[in-house]
């Protein structure tokens, strides 16, 4: 309840349309019964926006990298490591298969 009440002073307190405002976001100036509803249904859809919001920042920034949303090939002028972090790679996959195998193996129980 205090919640919007305090969301209904702040919103009514801004000059001109503060008061409009209001009126057509709780359906009324007073908070009760349907101001209340609609408070607790923007709360609880509130989340899913935010989620839509991040997927279709990660779908359309991250298209290009995180740190390189303009597309710029920035590894024009770098020596690829390729066969280093391959081998890396696969080492720490093999290391660690040995581990659960031998772990599953060995001790079964």
């Amino acid at each position: 309840f205090w919640g919007a009440t305090v969301i209904t002073n702040l919103l009514s307190a801004i000059p001109y349309i503060g008061t409009t405002l209001v009126e057509w976001i709780w359906g009324g100036f007073s908070v009760d019964k349907a101001t209340l509803t609609r408070f607790f249904a923007f709360h609880f859809i509130l989340p899913f926006i935010i989620m839509a919001l991040v997927l279709v920042h990660l779908l359309f920034l991250h298209e290009t990298g995180s740190n390189n949303p303009s597309g710029i090939n920035p590894d024009s002028d770098k020596i690829p490591f390729h066969p280093y972090y391959t081998i890396k790679d696969a080492l720490g996959f093999m290391l660690m298969l040995l581990i659960l195998l031998s772990l599953a193996l060995f001790s079964p129980d």
